[in-house]
């Protein structure tokens, strides 16, 4: 059985590694197992809560998914020649909340093996910033894959800065990475940081390169090969513009 682990602040969908998938299956490494748990608890959380179930069912059902893909071994299907693990994740959903749907009931928590502790009260927060909009699930759970692809190359870009000693201009020119276009004030940076404005708009375009292409190495994780990059990077633009 898994240690218990205490979620508290779930990334929105971070990176998974099909090594990471490997070693969680065929009785693998428990650690492997709760580190994919822990990773992609909220966005199945989301999508079972969006399919209409109660906040009390939606963390039933979310408990008994992940008991399901440690007792059923679901992942030693799981095959990165078939290409993106969401969507290996995202229909093994489906199937077992048809599953349970038939049976007529969802597996308890406290009726298992528990191996991971829901934070309830943060769930629903997450879940009301985006759960009661238009999209569907396939939609939401997509949406929170794509902001954890921003999330995760922002916390690596952070940690360059930091490491090369530039903390204090990475704060100062965060917000210009998500900023629409004419919404940078460049003049007002270079007042701050006590530079030229043509020094700052140099450094701006250097920050927004590298983010771009962070990004671009994160999505890469998720899929088997570099041909199928492209085609995922469009995907996550799609996501986002919803």
């Amino acid at each position: 059985m898994l240690r218990r682990t205490m979620v508290t602040r779930p990334p929105l969908f971070a990176t998974t590694r099909w090594s990471l998938v490997a070693a969680a299956g065929s009785g693998g490494s428990a650690d492997a197992l709760e580190d994919l748990c822990r990773i992609y608890w909220f966005p199945i959380y989301a999508v079972v809560r969006k399919s209409g179930k109660s906040r009390d069912d939606a963390l039933d059902l979310t408990q008994g998914f992940f008991e399901n893909l440690l007792e059923k071994r679901w992942l030693d299907i799981a095959d990165d020649s078939r290409g993106r693990f969401r969507s290996f994740l995202l229909t093994a959903l489906k199937r077992y909340l048809a599953n349970e749907w038939q049976r007529g009931q969802s597996a308890k928590r406290g009726g298992g093996c528990e191996f991971l502790t829901l934070d309830e009260g943060l769930a629903e927060r997450l879940y009301a910033t985006e759960g009661e909009s238009a999209r569907t699930p396939d939609e939401l759970f997509d949406r929170r894959w794509a902001l954890a692809m921003l999330d995760a190359a922002m916390a690596r870009l952070e940690a360059e800065y930091r490491d090369a000693g530039r903390p204090e201009e990475f704060a100062r020119l965060m917000a210009t990475l998500t900023a629409g276009r004419g919404e940078t004030d460049y003049a007002a940076l270079a007042a701050e940081s006590g530079g030229s404005e043509g020094a700052v708009r140099v450094a701006v375009h250097r920050m927004r390169k590298r983010f771009r292409l962070l990004i671009r190495e994160e999505v890469g994780r998720t899929v088997t090969g570099e041909e199928e990059v492209d085609a995922e990077m469009a995907e996550l633009m799609r996501a986002l513009g919803g």
